[in-house]
């Protein structure tokens, strides 16, 4: 590792807010830094990676604030604490105009009153730092632990939690996980808020099912947290960096909770993908359905579905809603809250968006809208070419990620579709991130489909519409993906 100290004047900020310098012709990153700013600037080499730490400000910015939480500077969760709430806003709406503008008009970002407190879902980890242990989050570009005690975004509650555990492990002679040794106990803790139902779910993340005063350890977590309504423990003994392991149990509770969104109700498991800011969610998903220019005739692909919430959303002024989703506990979630809320027009099918629509272009269904909402990754040039081939009168593209995004809108705008609205949605105040929801219409007669061939279908037919007599299957102990969000 390489050090050098330099003085220098951030020339922009890039997409994921850092401040950018350019030294002897090459463009560094310096977290923190706003464009127009001069510093002291300390050069990190590390093998082919470059990147800068700001030392000193000798030039401030006017859009400069004090960050709001003593944690800022040295957790990285977020990223834009150090810019003023308007500077922020300012800086997402130029981020998505920069990328997605030349596709079609970006309306104004639709911002959150109270940017605080809005995480309904925290993760943290647990280790020992010089004899004592500590609970927290990985520091930005290292895998040193900042051992915090409540976090400006996260949920009050989530955060109490987390430190009470932290607090009980010594009287219980339990240790965090050691990564380096494989020895301990505790690696992380999740903590689920409903934000709207007040229920409480947390999983203990171990790295072994041996757990000493198991019972007297539930009841102490009990009484301390009496608002906790499920609690679960999750088996991760391998030395990986996911999260989640492959076996569950449930100690207390259901193993789930509900919460209400868009006057829905949606039962939530740890594996599960939801969005961690419900009321921002609502307004996200209200403008998809609206893009969506639902009649009641439609009917619709939801691919990456998830637990199945944009899907009952629009059923309710859809036909039909086909959700597809790769998780299997995520799609037994959807069933469940489809029949929770008593919507019969849809179903939900376990596998790949892309195969089960070229599966349903050969067989000549006509769907007249696409709801996709994919990970940060976006979505891959083969799902895109089935998405294509189907040939929906429209598209709406709920994203994460605007590079990405721009990406898919390349290819989509070159084949056929043209971009009628782009709408960003801040759901994640303090930090670079920014959702973008957009609607696409088909050019008609200028479809540019492709040749693929058709997917090899070895499970059965998709269960018909009707949920009657459809449980809840039994849990699946395939391998677990890295959750989002």
């Amino acid at each position: 590792m390489k050090k050098e100290i330099i003085k220098a004047r951030c020339t922009h900020m890039d997409e994921e807010g850092n401040g950018v310098i350019n030294y002897k012709g090459t463009l560094i990153q310096v977290p923190h830094l706003i464009e127009g700013e001069e510093g002291v600037i300390q050069i990190h080499r590390h093998k082919e990676q470059v990147f800068g730490r700001l030392v000193e400000m000798t030039q401030k910015s006017p859009l400069r604030a004090e960050p709001p939480c003593p944690y800022y500077y040295t957790c990285g969760g977020c990223q834009l604490q150090h810019l003023k709430t308007d500077a922020q806003n300012a800086f997402k709406q130029q981020t998505v105009e920069k990328l997605l503008s030349p596709f079609g008009p970006v309306e104004a970002l639709i911002t959150m009153p109270d940017p605080l407190r809005y995480r309904n879902k925290s993760h943290t980890t647990y280790a020992v730092n010089r004899g004592a242990i500590v609970s927290g989050i990985y520091e930005a570009r290292s895998h040193r632990l900042t051992s915090i005690d409540q976090c400006m975004i996260q949920n009050e509650q989530a955060d109490a939690i987390g430190l009470t555990i932290r607090k009980m492990l010594p009287s219980f002679k339990l240790m965090p996980y050691d990564e380096d040794s494989g020895q301990g106990f505790l690696r992380h803790v999740l903590v689920r808020v409903g934000h709207y139902s007040k229920q409480v779910m947390v999983v203990l993340v171990v790295a072994t099912p041996v757990f000493p005063s198991k019972n007297n350890f539930i009841q102490k977590l009990k009484t301390l947290h009496p608002e906790i309504t499920t609690l679960l423990l999750n088996v991760n003994n391998r030395r990986t960096s996911m999260v989640l392991g492959h076996d569950e149990q449930v100690l207390f509770g259901k193993g789930y909770i509900e919460d209400t969104l868009c006057g829905l109700t949606f039962r939530l498991s740890p594996k599960s993908f939801y969005q961690v800011n419900p009321p921002q969610t609502q307004i996200l998903y209200g403008k998809a359905v609206e893009f969506a220019g639902l009649t009641g005739k439609e009917r619709i692909i939801d691919a990456y579905c998830g637990i199945g919430t944009i899907s009952l959303i629009a059923a309710q002024k859809a036909k039909e809603v086909i959700g597809v989703e790769l998780n299997e506990d995520a799609v037994r979630d959807a069933i469940a809250n489809a029949k929770t809320n008593s919507i019969k027009n849809t179903r939900f099918v376990k596998g790949d968006a892309g195969e089960f629509m070229v599966q349903m272009a050969v067989q000549g269904e006509i769907f007249d809208v696409v709801l996709l909402d994919p990970p940060r990754s976006g979505s891959d040039e083969r799902f895109l070419n089935s998405l294509i081939n189907l040939m929906p009168s429209r598209i709406v593209y709920v994203s994460c990620n605007p590079v990405t995004l721009a990406r898919d809108l390349k290819i989509l705008t070159k084949r056929g579709y043209k971009v009628e609205t782009i709408q960003p949605v801040d759901l994640f105040p303090m930090t670079y991130h920014v959702e973008t929801v957009v609607k696409l219409v088909r050019q008609m007669g200028s479809v540019i489909r492709t040749e693929i061939s058709p997917p090899i279908i070895s499970s059965p037919k998709p269960a018909p519409l009707n949920h009657k007599d459809r449980g809840p299957k039994k849990p699946h102990k395939g391998r677990v993906k890295k959750m989002r969000g």
